[in-house]
């Protein structure tokens, strides 16, 4: 079955525009113009992904994102008029996938979604199907993650990031090189997005980011897993 998106914009024109070419692409598209909305849409319809614009009548972007984050791991991509860098990494922070900023072109639009909704690449088929280091446990068949026992609640993202590092305990990867492993070579995000992604990752591993037990900041050169943790 084709994959559902979520439109989220109070420009009709560009709503208009975006899902028909999804709609070409075959996708199965969805539309909101405003914040309760879009809201109500995605818990309703469970989409596969969200096209959600910050700027919304009713109620923003940003908390949107926030209030799904806490129930969801549904992928997003935030939508931004904004230039100012903080307000791209203010929504990543929250827990968007990725952003595109305005104006910006369908086809653009369209590649961002392929690479997001590319929850694990091809080689994650081909190695373990479950990986267990200390209280960790990553299953990639049913793209779950349990710590203690806990399950853990983590973005397409955040998955595709700990699995490229838990596959390698102890090589430390740049941050490009995690582009790579996690998103492909077609992946147009930027390198300190990664760092947000990463610093989420963490504190959901950590309730002290900056000491995690896990995953390892090297300084000046990338991120570790360490294989020692209990």
């Amino acid at each position: 079955m084709s994959k559902k998106v979520l439109v989220v914009d109070d420009d009709i024109k560009t709503v208009e525009v975006v899902s028909l070419y999804l709609k070409h692409d075959g996708y199965r598209v969805l539309a909101a113009h405003e914040g309760n909305e879009a809201l109500r849409l995605a818990r309703e319809s469970n989409p596969d992904l969200i096209v959600l614009d910050i700027m919304l009548p009713g109620r923003d972007g940003m908390d949107i994102c926030r209030a799904l984050r806490a129930e969801s791991d549904v992928p997003i991509i935030m939508l931004t008029a904004r230039t100012e860098e903080e307000d791209k990494l203010k929504g990543l922070d929250l827990g968007a996938d990725d952003y595109i900023v305005k104006p910006f072109s369908t086809r653009e639009l369209a590649a961002r979604i392929r690479a997001v909704l590319r929850r694990l690449p091809d080689a994650y088929l081909r190695g373990p199907q479950e990986i267990t280091r200390g209280q960790l446990k990553v299953n990639f068949v049913n793209h779950k993650v349990s710590l203690a026992g806990k399950a853990l609640h983590l973005t397409p993202t955040e998955f595709k990031l700990l699995g490229a590092l838990i596959k390698e305990p102890n090589r430390v990867f740049s941050r490009a090189q995690l582009v790579e492993k996690a998103f492909g070579y077609d992946y147009e995000g930027f390198d300190r997005s990664i760092d947000f992604h990463i610093l989420n990752l963490r504190r959901k591993l950590n309730p002290d980011p900056n000491h995690s037990m896990y995953i390892n900041n090297i300084y000046g050169t990338g991120y570790t897993f360490y294989a020692g943790a209990k």
